[in-house]
């Protein structure tokens, strides 16, 4: 997946000879007709009512788009330059997917739910709506471990907000109004779609020899975190990780086109959300130190999630630790139903002593990154995303509570770093001189 990035490597020439297969076309069917299969087990054998319903009506996008693909193959074959075959056709097919396995599903859900459908929405739909009730009522999206205490221990899990005072915001519409389109998912998908576009109109408004090959790249990048099933099944159904994935996306496409304070408000909203996105708030920040950019970045990166936490915190701090330091961290009153079988899990459950070794390896992996950092800060940003993929992949994989879905933040991103490699900076100012350089001056890219 870091194909471009770093060429040299057996692995990265495998996935470039994948990628380019017919113009990107064989990757295309391989992802549609797999996404069918997966779309179509999970409507048959979900034990999750809003995954089952988002299977139902995924199958038939997916199915469509691996029709749509097969066709433009054999387009291809017949006339190797029509367009129908060519990257605005396969940008078409890629939106239109996205439409049926995402968008159409969430309409539907959202109908259904507003139709008195209880079981339309995952818990995280609920807890955000429940939170956005709270902030506009109360000032803050927590209640405190009493409050939490006093209700029925069935209902204790969704009195819990792990996350951060931003996501509050996706739940004030139905705060106002008691309707389909407030549901928080809908407005997940607004953001989401909205801070796509800009990601594509970023990375595309940079020139250069390869901007081809970028666009390409691009195009993949965006499918891997729109039409790929996970993406799309995490956000029919709960939604709350996709406008983080995304703006995080686009802060390291702002940080590849030159745009260092840009890149900085673009995490920091982003972990003004959730905490996923703090540790490549981190990385883009030593990223930012070897470009003379560290305050610019750091404003924004730094300042808006503190700028979320200080109202709350001032409103009831006791709350704010139960919810976004206690209950993720295993010590609430209830227990985290992320479960999935990851290493980090099944150490934790079956060796004794099992979760401190859990725990120990998650610290030796983040002592690692710390190292590398440290050592070799990336010069680039194509480095720093396939840090922030790796990392984040370790912790999930290491973590003694995780989530399947989580596995969405790495893919996403390490499907970005070739086309952010293919990136020509906008701004030539924003590079000073503490970029590598070759004999003959000119600025090298890092690996």
């Amino acid at each position: 997946m870091t194909a471009h990035a770093d060429p040299a490597t057996t692995v990265s020439r495998r996935w470039s000879a994948l990628d380019a297969a017919a113009g990107g076309l064989a990757l295309d069917l391989g992802l549609y007709a797999a996404a069918t299969v997966f779309a179509a087990v999970t409507a048959a054998t979900s034990t999750l009512p809003p995954h089952r319903a988002w299977g139902a009506v995924a199958t038939i996008g997916y199915a469509l788009a691996t029709l749509a693909a097969t066709t433009q193959l054999l387009a291809r074959r017949r006339a190797p330059g029509t367009p129908l075959a060519a990257l605005p056709a396969r940008w078409t097919v890629t939106g239109i997917t996205w439409a049926t396995t995402a968008l159409l599903p969430i309409v539907t859900q959202s109908l259904e739910r507003a139709g008195g459908r209880t079981d339309r929405a995952q818990e995280e739909v609920i807890v955000v709506e429940h939170a956005g009730a709270r902030l506009a009522e109360h000032g803050t999206p927590y209640l405190g471990p009493d409050a939490i205490a006093a209700l029925p221990p069935g209902e204790q899990l969704l009195g819990y907000t792990p996350y951060q005072p931003g996501m509050a915001l996706f739940g004030l519409p139905r705060a106002a109004v008691d309707a389909w389109w407030t549901d928080a998912r809908v407005w997940f998908a607004v953001v989401t779609a909205l801070t796509v576009i800009a990601l594509v109109a970023t990375l595309r408004a940079s020139g250069g020899p390869a901007a081809p090959r970028r666009d390409a790249a691009v195009l993949r990048a965006v499918q891997a975190a729109t039409v790929l099933p996970v993406c799309a099944l995490t956000l029919a159904t709960g939604g709350d990780d996709l406008p983080v994935l995304a703006l995080c996306l686009l802060a390291l496409a702002l940080a590849a086109t030159g745009r260092p304070g840009r890149a900085g408000l673009a995490v920091g909203a982003a972990g003004a959300l959730k905490l996923f996105a703090w540790p490549i708030a981190l990385v883009l920040l030593f990223w930012a130190a070897t470009r003379r950019a560290t305050l610019r970045t750091a404003l924004g990166a730094l300042g808006l999630p503190v700028l979320a936490l200080i109202p709350v915190l001032l409103v009831d701090r006791e709350a704010l630790v139960e919810n976004v330091l206690r209950f993720p961290l295993g010590h609430g009153l209830v227990t985290s139903p992320a479960q999935s079988p990851f290493p980090g899990h099944l150490i934790a459950e079956t060796l004794p002593a099992g979760r401190a070794v859990a725990a120990a390896l998650l610290v030796a992996a983040g002592g690692a990154i710390a190292v590398r950092l440290l050592r070799r800060p990336p010069r680039t940003a194509a480095a720093t995303t396939i840090i922030c993929g790796y990392g984040l992949l370790a912790a999930i994989l290491l973590m003694p509570s995780t989530r399947f879905g989580y596995l969405l933040y790495p893919i996403a991103l390490l499907v970005l770093a070739p086309a952010l490699a293919l990136t020509r900076p906008g701004d030539p100012t924003a590079f000073p001189a503490t970029a590598p350089r070759d004999a003959a001056g000119r600025r090298t890219p890092e690996g």
